[in-house]
């Protein structure tokens, strides 16, 4: 591995986990066009770009996290709090739970049966009927209704699916917003807060496995993907709560189609 692959790596992970196209699944296709998988050491790897990406989402929404976090406080205190920031913080933690125990779980299966390319062409599929029916729940059944925790929970169930690379954690989260009644803009804005605990635990966990094995790590390869997702992150989040807000989520259905469709032809002829 090289510092233009590692910067390949960085680049598809920085644009990829915020656009509803699946950064996992791009990954595991990168590494099959170029043949890189054990030297990148696998999902190890992908952590630690995404801690680099969680700490984009940490930038781009600190202003939210701070006030959530000072809400969370001033609520143990029993002191007066603001209902609506109440309100996403309980939604944020009881929408977390599921991915959480999932993860736990099946772990071992992520890091193995699921890494294959026809698993990822399957879910950019299936995930694309999704984001439809999402679309056409918002555009001819939907009633705008406030956030609620039930409604965060159901989130965090649909966030579960993104344990299968290629179904996309920032994808299904938005889809279920806009089928649960929020806004584009707050189906978005709850997605991108609601990856942050998952995200950060995951990469955590990863990214001290590395230090405390005996796998030689070029950290300074590594971070060369770091600095590329965190920067590539940053612009990504900015495109997609503005894209969102205005535009349908049909470009990137269309787009993963394309891509299921480019995935089983490269199987099947190499």
């Amino acid at each position: 591995m090289d510092f233009l692959m590692v910067a390949i790596l960085g680049l598809v992970q920085g644009m990829t986990e915020f656009l509803p196209i699946s950064s996992s699944g791009h990954l595991i296709l990168v590494r099959e066009i170029f043949g890189d998988d054990q030297i990148t050491q696998g999902l190890a790897f992908d952590a630690v770009l995404h801690l680099a990406t969680t700490g984009a989402i940490l930038l781009y929404f600190s202003k939210d996290i701070g006030r959530l976090l000072q809400t969370m406080l001033r609520a143990l205190g029993r002191l007066p709090v603001d209902a609506r920031d109440k309100t996403l913080a309980v939604s944020l933690v009881v929408g977390t739970i599921p991915a959480v125990i999932l993860g736990f779980f099946l772990e071992n299966l992520m890091e193995s049966t699921l890494r294959n390319p026809l698993i990822v062409a399957g879910a950019l599929v299936v995930g694309s009927g999704i984001f439809a029916f999402a679309e056409y729940v918002y555009a001819y059944k939907n009633k705008q209704a406030p956030l609620t925790p039930l409604t965060g929970f159901k989130i965090g169930l649909l966030q579960c699916l993104a344990l299968i690379p290629g179904m996309s954690r920032s994808g299904v989260t938005i889809a279920g917003g806009l089928i649960f009644g929020l806004t584009r803009y707050e189906a978005a804005r709850f997605a991108f807060l609601l990856a942050i605990p998952v995200m950060l635990g995951a990469g955590a966990k990863k990214a001290l496995e590395l230090l405390t094995s005996s796998v030689q790590v070029d950290w300074a390869l590594v971070g060369v993907g770091a600095v590329v997702s965190f920067l590539v992150g940053l612009g990504a989040i900015h495109f997609m709560m503005n894209f969102i807000s205005k535009y349908s989520l049909w470009p990137f259905i269309w787009y993963r189609i394309l891509l299921a469709i480019f995935v089983v032809a490269l199987v099947f002829l190499n």
